[in-house]
């Protein structure tokens, strides 16, 4: 009887749903074999120093690079400010969210609450009794909203790989050892984005089938390396011979404000993981500290990577600030070096919907068919995102898109609707239920309009020199 795949799986083990997924990838970076997370031990739980490295780490990908663009559609002042404003509504959204896991779990007595879990039994102890009986479709939305978030981010990471590749390979006969700042010159595309992305998907599949926790920690180590490396030298250059930003609008129209709001949701990327994170610590009453100096840390590197990148690039800003670097084999390499970090870390962001998915689905059928039909569902799991990223080549968008869907519900508009359900009948001030019903309404707002604009901008006949265009700037 096959129990365990040859490919490191065990199947009897899978979590069961979404936020057990996050859990495991929670494990896959901290290096951790067991796939199924409880309460952390004192002798064995992550200390304030590993908590802090992993909320880092969850909160760092794509979506920081797109954030130069982000202050070109919102403003050269406007930006930082509601780039401000926004991380802090996320992480005051984080401390309600953990705030209600911990009041659910001591009314249940269970010693861990997550995120689904949560919005369940809140559900089932609200007044109205519509929402009492089906309190499980709570969990079935957060579940949803969490998988087609983590897919969301690796059809963008689909199209980071494929525009840096793009770039790479059409200017490589132009490389040289001058780094030189880019000037305008329209470039004869040589092949389709499209192929690059088809070339980058075999490698992605045969990465994927890699189910070994132990072994995916390892190319969170590289991740971690390459991207930190890449960050180094961006900032090296960004900070040099900066332009005089007199020319630069203030505020931007509030259509492209609207793309601003879902690239900066989407760029908080660790809302899933606080819960889990805040299990596996040695004490984790010591979170809270955790929680607000690392989102301190991480929003003060948004701000200044967005505005120092808009001033350097001004209106030339495109949507990776990978893609404005100089083309020299400097700035080349961390071009390739921030794609291989992207490209490991896609199976971490892929781990969560899969073991969510792929345990339902094998559960399904028969035993003898276990192995096969897992391998299928990664694959076409894998072939989805590619195939998002070929119908949208538009990395600026999609991210945004991605943002205001998903992301804005998951950070802003469900967490102060849980406060509200979980805490109304214990007495809530009208303060606060006035903003969490605040906050849910901007929330909202932004998902109605940032998606409405996004898939407005979507629709639009392409023009080449939108700032996704790789071959604009040489």
């Amino acid at each position: 009887m096959l129990k365990t795949s040859l490919l490191g799986k065990d199947f009897n083990s899978a979590p069961s749903n979404l936020d057990d997924g996050s859990k495991s990838l929670l494990e896959s970076r901290s290096g951790v074999a067991s796939q199924n997370v409880y309460p952390a031990e004192e002798a064995n739980g992550l200390s304030i120093i590993q908590t802090l490295i992993h909320l880092l780490k969850c909160n760092i990908g794509t979506g920081l690079l797109g954030l130069p663009l982000a202050m070109k559609n919102a403003g050269l002042l406007v930006g930082p400010i509601s780039l401000l404003a926004i991380g802090i509504l996320t992480v005051h959204c984080m401390v309600i969210l953990l705030n209600c896991a911990h009041h659910l779990g001591q009314r249940l007595q269970k010693t861990f609450v997550n995120y689904g879990e949560a919005m369940m039994y809140s559900l089932e102890t609200c007044p109205n009794a519509w929402l009492r009986t089906h309190s499980v479709w709570g969990r079935y939305a957060v579940s949803f909203l969490l998988i087609t978030t983590q897919l969301g981010f690796c059809s963008v990471y689909f199209m980071f790989m494929a525009d840096n590749l793009k770039q790479m390979v059409e200017e490589v006969h132009m490389t040289s050892s001058n780094c030189q700042p880019r000037k305008i010159l329209v470039l004869t595309p040589i092949l389709d984005i499209r192929f690059y992305m088809l070339t980058i998907l075999p490698f992605l599949v045969l990465l994927v089938f890699i189910q070994n926790l132990r072994l995916l920690s390892i190319f969170s180590m590289l991740a971690n390396v390459t991207t930190l490396g890449s960050m180094a030298l961006i900032f090296e250059y960004i900070i040099q011979e900066i332009p005089d930003p007199s020319s630069l609008p203030l505020m931007a129209s509030w259509k492209t404000f609207l793309l601003f709001f879902g690239t900066a949701i989407f760029t908080f990327e660790g809302v899933g993981m606080v819960l889990p994170l805040k299990n596996q610590m040695k004490h984790p009453q010591q979170f809270s500290f955790v929680l607000y100096l690392g989102m301190s840390l991480i929003i003060i590197l948004y701000i200044c990577l967005g505005t120092l990148g808009y001033l350097k690039f001004g209106s030339n800003t495109q949507a990776s600030i990978t893609l404005n670097l100089p083309n020299c084999w400097l700035y080349q390499s961390v071009k390739l070096m921030y794609s291989i970090g992207i490209f490991f870390t896609y199976a971490l962001q892929f781990h969560v919907p899969a073991e969510i998915i792929i345990p339902f689905v094998i559960s399904q059928v028969s035993e003898s068919w276990t192995l096969l039909i897992d391998l299928s569902v990664r694959t076409a799991l894998v072939c989805l995102t590619c195939v998002s990223a070929i119908l949208i080549p538009r990395l600026d968008l999609v991210i945004s898109f991605v943002g205001s869907v998903s992301s804005s519900a998951l950070a802003l508009i469900i967490p102060p609707l849980l406060e509200l359900i979980t805490f109304y009948a214990e007495d809530m001030s009208c303060a606060t239920i006035a903003k969490d019903v605040m906050i849910s309404i901007l929330g909202l707002l932004g998902c109605v309009f940032g998606t409405y604009q996004a898939l407005y901008e979507l629709i639009q006949p392409i023009n080449h020199s939108i700032t996704n265009s790789t071959g604009v700037y040489a």
